[in-house]
């Protein structure tokens, strides 16, 4: 079905081959899986196979023909017994799902009656029969996908090529479309599938041809995706002094909370104080007035209140006479109110337990 035979494939300005010496060969109706990393020489192998490169060295045949000695006009009948799915769908927007579908089909000069029942029958294939009539736009990711399944076997054909075609989607979507990938295998239809989806290989145990900078490093039946250890992690790592710099940062919004309330404390009791004191009346003492009909010779007894007072005034007159200080008003707070406790990490514990700021 498939023959690669000792492939070699350079491109212009690169010192390392994209294909070095591969050699394998794909049997009628297998699924295939092939693996490796980017820049592994996965996609290489797909254009040989579609005939969009031909190798530098060595032979590919795919159904019988040398693609190296295929002309460019046969190319596309060539093509027609090969269906392509591709990870970005590759849609016609301003046409709908039926005519998305049945272009190719236009295109190579196929009767209307074929296209007729060719459509609907590739509808109902992926799952989406009675859909013809719908925009693109108006679909899921995963609905375009298989859109685009159903346009790659309308014709039929005897290889379906696949080129990460869960790339774009959500891991429920992509199981989705390998069961309809699957059911396309089944009904005897070659699947060549380049992927990074581990999961999928290791699930399905299908065929498994790995690639490693451009060489063929692994062919097993039934396989599995392979060594993931190389697979970076995104675990995030401990940065030193985080714990203290997130405790600081904590410290300064409660301090920060404290000050808002300790001035708008001092300013509120202090419009509350001038709005109940009452105003002292001309022809009533004050605190340092003394009456009328008071003896000048007797002591002035001194009340507490009015001592206190006193130097309550002093203090004042000194602290205006001084420069303006930006000391922040001392004030009774509510810890758990304000969630210092929660902030730092501290809650209230029993007494054997101990805090991580003890």
């Amino acid at each position: 079905m498939i023959r690669f035979e000792n492939v070699t494939k350079r491109y212009r300005g690169t010192a390392r081959p994209a294909l070095d010496d591969i050699d394998f060969e794909v049997e009628r109706g297998e699924f295939v899986f092939l693996v490796g990393a980017s820049g592994s020489g996965k996609s290489s192998c797909l254009r040989l196979m579609m005939r969009e490169d031909t190798p530098t060295d060595g032979r590919v045949l795919v159904l019988g023909r040398d693609t190296r000695t295929l002309s460019d006009r046969r190319t596309p009948y060539f093509r027609r017994n090969i269906g392509t799915v591709f990870q970005d769908f590759r849609l016609l927007p301003t046409k709908t799902v039926g005519q998305n579908i049945s272009f190719a089909l236009k295109v190579i000069g196929r009767s209307r009656a074929f296209i007729k029942s060719a459509v609907p029958e590739a509808l109902e294939r992926v799952g989406l029969e009675g859909m013809a009539k719908r925009m693109p736009h108006e679909l899921s990711g995963g609905e375009q996908q298989r859109i685009a399944i159903a346009r790659a076997i309308v014709n039929r054909p005897q290889i379906v090529l696949a080129d990460e075609p869960t790339g774009n989607l959500d891991p429920t979507t992509s199981v989705e479309i390998m069961r309809v990938l699957e059911a396309i295998n089944a009904a005897g239809t070659t699947v060549v599938m380049a992927t990074h989806e581990a999961g999928f290989v290791d699930k399905m145990q299908r065929r498994v041809i790995e690639l490693r900078e451009g060489r063929l490093v692994r062919d097993e039946q039934h396989g599995r995706y392979g060594d993931t250890s190389a697979v970076g992690t995104l675990r995030p790592e401990a940065e030193k002094g985080a714990s203290a710099l997130a405790a600081r940062t904590a410290a300064l919004e409660v301090q920060r909370e404290v000050a808002d309330r300790g001035v708008a404390t001092g300013v509120v009791a202090a419009a509350a104080e001038a709005v109940a004191a009452p105003a002292a009346s001309a022809d009533e003492p004050g605190p340092t007035q003394r009456p009328a009909e008071e003896p000048v010779a007797e002591e002035p007894r001194v009340d507490e209140s009015t001592a206190a007072e006193a130097e309550v005034d002093e203090a004042q007159a000194a602290d205006e006479a001084s420069p303006r200080s930006t000391s922040i008003p001392q004030v009774e707070v509510d810890v758990d109110e304000l969630g210092m406790a929660e902030r730092l990490g501290i809650e209230r514990r029993g007494d054997d337990e101990v805090g991580p700021t003890s």
